[in-house]
């Protein structure tokens, strides 16, 4: 029995494409403004990484939890947050986690140990999960009319892809002048515009019938998620050891106890029957895997710019900008260039573009020229902005409105589960390789010990060694960081082209809802 919707629109934001009302537009600018937020926090943090890592002295494990336990949590609870938000309001879950969002940024900043750096970083992606299903769902209820949506959509993706794009922008500007957590403080000005705007903008939504939130399925689905993705990270980089085989078989039967409950619920907090629809799961494979090829060479490619080839953070950040341009330039034509070809045309296009791109980065030297970078950057946004945008319209076309905060839910992590993926399996790619390296034999023992825990970690420990030996060092770490990146463009490269031919196949005869011709 299909659960209705009930919508209540605030302050002229209706919920309805009639009427040529400009407050669901100005509501959509409040939404684009809290997913280009979460959006650039997730990469900012390369930039800062090395401040970061010269300051609070991480360990290479430690570092890579530094990076990926934002996009774990929130993969970890994004269904769970999605359901909340269908019971107590999207509206109201959005203001709160922006709130918290803001207040957890300034524990973030104050860091003073890779240990609460962690622990904080954790806390941001719970704050993380609260805002980014609220996004899609309420552009799903705001925007009835195809058409509208899917610009509004290709609004949201552009938004989303540009700000994981110019996040090393934002960094690096705010790195040349202050200290690294001021990448995280900046959050507080945006997160206040957003609660105070969108107080009066924008319209609540839920599904007043939807029943109790299952804490056991909240917990399942938590357990589940970061467990499978520990176990990968922790097998990439040091095989699969007794306690990260615990973790797979335990985060599995999480997931799987987990799709039984929801079975078994009257009130499920993720419809799992959406999974048979074949353009729905197509949609949410590609997001998954085109965020997972992205995510890992942002992070890694920050560390190259900068501790590889010696750009200042600004300029390493702004060297980057290519992606974000063709990301915004394909995500506001990609709804329309869908229709007018076809959604596997554009998606599967989409992905390969990426693919090529990431394949063309296997022939990166510590000396390569700016050209092969910026190119291949640009592929990459170009490819983003049409696979998210169009993958985006799919995944919400293809369910009832009352169940758009499950959808948006599912889309919202397979966008993080790929960023945590990418990060976690590339970086421990990377990192595997770069721990291999071979310190020059005149190198003291305790510092090439300290070499071997990061890059960051090799150029401050040749600080305390001669020109020479430190100039040897140096060059050897950096060689065997490259061959690292390379080897994980490689793989990122070849799981991008598999999944293009994988969504041809998948979204055959897949179709963007049509309807009326938006409004100006």
């Amino acid at each position: 029995m299909t659960r209705t919707e009930q919508l209540k629109p605030l302050n002229g934001a209706e919920g309805t494409s009639g009427g040529g009302s400009r407050g669901r537009w100005l509501a959509l600018a409040v939404l684009v403004l809290a997913v280009l937020l979460v959006a650039v926090d997730a990469t900012v943090l390369g930039l800062a990484t090395p401040s970061l890592s010269e300051d609070l002295k991480p360990s290479g494990t430690q570092l890579l939890w530094i990076g990926d336990i934002y996009s774990f949590v929130i993969a970890g609870l994004l269904v769970s947050m999605g359901s909340l938000g269908d019971r107590i309001g999207r509206k109201k879950l959005l203001l709160t986690g922006a709130t918290a969002f803001g207040a957890v940024s300034v524990l973030t900043a104050c860091a003073t140990s890779p240990e609460m750096m962690i622990v904080a970083r954790a806390l941001l992606g719970v704050a993380g999960a609260t805002l980014m299903p609220s996004t899609l769902a309420l552009i799903r209820n705001i925007f009835t009319d195809p058409r509208e949506r899917s610009l509004a959509i290709g609004i949201w993706g552009a938004a989303a892809s540009a700000g994981a794009a110019v996040g090393p922008v934002v960094g690096g500007a705010l790195l040349q002048h202050f200290y690294w957590g001021s990448v995280f403080l900046i959050n507080l000005p945006v997160m206040a515009v957003l609660v105070i705007v969108g107080v009066k903008l924008l319209p609540e939504s839920k599904n007043p019938v939807a029943g109790p939130w299952d804490l056991l399925s909240v917990a399942l689905s938590l357990v589940g998620v970061i467990g499978v993705v520990y176990a990968v990270k922790e097998a990439a980089t040091h095989g699969l050891t007794p306690e990260v085989a615990a973790a797979a078989l335990g985060g599995a039967a999480a997931l799987y106890t987990f799709v039984r409950r929801q079975f078994t619920l009257d009130a499920p907090l993720l419809d799992v029957r959406l999974f048979k629809d074949r353009g729905f799961s197509g949609a949410v494979i590609a997001d998954l895997l085109t965020v997972f090829g992205l995510s890992g060479l942002l992070f890694f490619l920050s560390q190259f710019l900068q501790l590889v080839q010696g750009r200042e953070p600004l300029e390493a950040g702004l060297a980057e900008l290519p992606a974000a341009v063709g990301a915004v330039a394909t995500g506001l034509v990609a709804g329309a260039w869908a229709r007018r070809f076809s959604v596997r045309a554009v998606v599967a296009g989409g992905l390969g573009a990426i693919g090529l791109a990431l394949a063309a980065l296997t022939a990166v030297e510590r000396t390569s020229g700016y050209p092969l970078l910026g190119a291949s950057l640009l592929a990459v946004g170009v490819g983003a902005g049409f696979s998210f945008t169009v993958t985006a319209d799919v995944i919400l076309s293809s369910v009832p409105k009352e169940q758009a905060g499950a959808a948006s839910a599912v889309s919202e992590t397979a966008y993080e589960l790929g960023a945590a993926l990418g990060i976690a399996l590339l970086g421990s790619i990377v990192t595997g390789v770069y721990q291999g390296f071979t310190a020059p034999a005149q190198v003291p023992p305790a510092v090439a010990e300290a070499a071997h825990d990061s890059l960051g970690g090799a150029v401050e420990a040749a600080s305390s060694l001669d020109p020479q030996t430190a100039h040897a060092l140096v060059t050897a770490a950096q060689d065997t960081f490259v061959e690292g990146l390379r080897l994980a463009s490689g793989v990122s490269a070849l799981v991008l082209l598999a999944t293009a031919v994988a969504a041809w196949f998948l979204l055959k005869g897949q179709k963007l809802q049509d309807g009326a011709p938006a409004h100006p």
